[in-house]
């Protein structure tokens, strides 16, 4: 398709168009192969106001995961490390942006100096990944392709975080948004373009014009695979389009990516299995669970798919979460007991969820790591998740609540009937069946329990604000980590975490609002979180793990209830080199993006 372009001389040749070091490491599976240009693989998303969707798709970071969960250089050539403090990034030499313009280390100094410092556009301040200790980096630009981070304690996410699904942007177009920032332009043009567009100021425009990952600018350049194109708005579709200065080639020196188009439809989530059976997705995972197997199953011959299971990497398909800073006095004494949390767990009877929900295809025991990780340990996944509910009635008496009312539901000590109510936000469709189950579990230990639906974004707003007691969410995101990924997951870190989100929020706001978490078991994950962060060897990485995966296993922070359920993976029939076989996990790895979608192609 750029044949045209560059005869017309409306793009440069190949040659020079191409990093001098394209990157060129391809899948090493028996079944990858060198493809053919061409195609629009069409995909169906849930909804949304952006195209993130092809940012995690494309996956191109600085760093990236491959497909045996190895950290590789992707955008960047190299990186020099040295004792894990001093990070020298070595660039592509003559990498370009997707509209031909350099890409070079001025664009990161434009980030740190013009972004990342300026309290306008940050006023978080710097990322998480970036601060050790509270300290922050000295950053220096030696040359056009190098940019040198430098902290004075070693920094182990650092990497991890550039390769993350929704990475620390540490970079940004410069050439393109000098035009929008007060430092290149005059300040009074800015604010009266940005109150024309109906919006507060300048750094409120800069904001909307500049989203690497929610993408919605189609004029704002690019290093993903495929740039957008268009759409948004009441079409519902958005068009990407190949990015012709695309950094990889394949093993005959070819540019990637193999298709030339993407199409991006919003659907329905109550639609998109139907739609998908009707033939409108070429690739489709998103909005598909094994409740939909065999509605997809029936129609594969008609619509001219077929339809792969990948186990999900999530250390839980679904948790409960209760939660220890809810605003709820009563509720929150009580689920910081230990005890409490460990009787509502023993409370559940996984394996019923999994031959109801799951056809018995799925694997029990707590929110934690999979048997696929090297850091696995079979106790802490089965610990208090045996379905035992003499034993957690015996702890609940214990707690002083041994008192009941006529109909056998336990009350408080002031005599008012407990009444558990958990929320969850239609994540899935699973969701109310499995409830329903954990609700008559919980009633078997004398537990009023009521199931109520938010709606995933008033769902999100409760969760943070402290208003839900409990919540039934997906586990942890990597199940199947290794000593050198990020176990933030495990500490309170973020307000996206529904189990202490108050905690959370100190955390990310560098202790100016939120609550400091003041349980000794949460204040020690936070220690070992940093032990990690700081770690000087891998062995320090690995103890790290262990003693936070050993103090989940013991306080039962969440309740997980069953992992491992299969992903059903819709894929177009003459849809080369997608994995018939592969793990399913937002992080790390971006679902398909590690399996390098830029090499996926149709055979004609």
């Amino acid at each position: 398709m750029l044949e045209p372009l560059v005869a017309s001389g409306e793009l440069p040749p190949l040659a020079e168009r191409l990093p001098s070091k394209p990157r060129q490491d391809l899948p090493q599976r028996a079944t990858w192969q060198n493809g053919a240009y061409g195609g629009t693989l069409r995909m169906l998303d849930r909804g949304g106001r952006d195209a993130r969707a092809f940012v995690v798709f494309g996956y191109a970071r600085l760093m990236t995961w491959n497909e045996d969960l190895v950290l590789v250089p992707d955008i960047l050539l190299r990186v020099d490390v040295e004792e894990e403090k001093r990070f020298t990034l070595h660039l592509r030499p003559g990498h370009r942006w997707s509209d031909g313009a350099r890409f070079t280390s001025e664009d990161f100094r434009f980030w740190w100096e013009d972004i990342a410092n300026n309290p306008e556009l940050s006023p978080r301040g710097l990322p998480r990944s970036l601060l050790v200790e509270g300290e922050a980096p000295a950053v220096s630009f030696p040359a056009a392709d190098q940019v040198r981070f430098v902290w004075t304690k070693p920094n182990r996410e650092f990497l991890p975080a550039l390769a993350a699904t929704s990475p620390a942007w540490i970079y940004r177009p410069a050439h393109y948004l000098k035009r929008y920032h007060p430092r290149y332009h005059p300040i009074e043009e800015l604010e009266q373009e940005a109150q024309a567009e109906g919006l507060p100021n300048w750094a409120a425009r800069f904001e909307r014009l500049d989203r690497p990952y929610g993408l919605n600018n189609p004029e704002r350049p690019s290093l993903q695979p495929w740039r957008l194109e268009s759409g948004g708005g009441a079409s519902g579709r958005w068009h990407g389009v190949r990015n012709p200065y695309f950094h990889r080639i394949d093993s005959q020196g070819r540019q990637l990516p193999y298709i030339d188009r993407l199409l991006l439809t919003k659907a329905a989530a109550q639609l998109i299995a139907a739609r998908t059976a009707a033939g409108e997705s070429d690739l489709q995972a998103h909005g598909l669970t094994f409740k939909h197997l065999p509605v997809l199953r029936g129609q594969e011959q008609k619509a001219g798919y077929e339809t792969n299971l990948w186990p999900i990497g999530r250390g839980a398909q679904m948790a409960l979460y209760p939660n220890l800073t809810t605003k709820d006095e009563a509720w929150r004494a009580l689920l910081r007991e230990r005890d409490a949390r460990r009787a509502l767990s023993l409370a559940v009877d996984r394996d019923e969820i999994n031959q109801v929900v799951y056809a018995g295809q799925a694997l029990g025991g707590n929110n934690g790591l999979l048997p696929e990780s090297p850091l696995y340990r079979e106790d802490e996944r089965y610990a208090w998740a045996a379905h035992d509910p003499a034993e957690a009635n015996r702890l609940l008496d214990g707690l002083g609540l041994s008192q009941r009312d006529a109909r056998g539901y336990r009350l408080w000590p002031n005599g008012q009937r407990m009444v558990l109510v958990i929320e969850f936000g239609d994540i899935d469709p699973a969701e109310s069946d499995v409830l329903q189950i954990v609700q008559r579990n919980f009633g078997d230990i004398g537990i009023e329990t009521l199931i109520t639906s938010r709606g995933r974004s008033v769902f999100r707003q409760r969760v943070r604000a402290g208003e839900t007691v409990m919540s039934l969410f997906y586990g942890l995101a990597n199940g199947v980590a290794s000593r050198n990924m990020s176990p933030a997951e495990l500490a309170p870190t973020s307000t996206r975490q529904n189990n202490w989100p108050a905690w959370g929020r100190y955390a990310e706001s560098g202790g100016r609002s939120g609550e400091a978490p003041d349980l000794p078991a949460a204040e020690s994950l936070m220690e070992h979180y940093r032990a990690w962060r700081t770690a000087r060897t891998s062995q320090q990485q690995s103890e790290a793990w262990h003693a936070m995966l050993a103090i989940h296993a013991e306080e039962v922070f969440s309740i997980g209830l069953v992992a491992g359920v299969l992903q059903p993976v819709a894929v177009r029939k003459n849809l080369r080199n997608v994995p018939k076989e592969g793990a399913y996990l937002f992080e790390p790895g971006a679902y398909f993006g590690r399996y390098r979608p830029d090499t996926f192609w149709f055979e004609q």
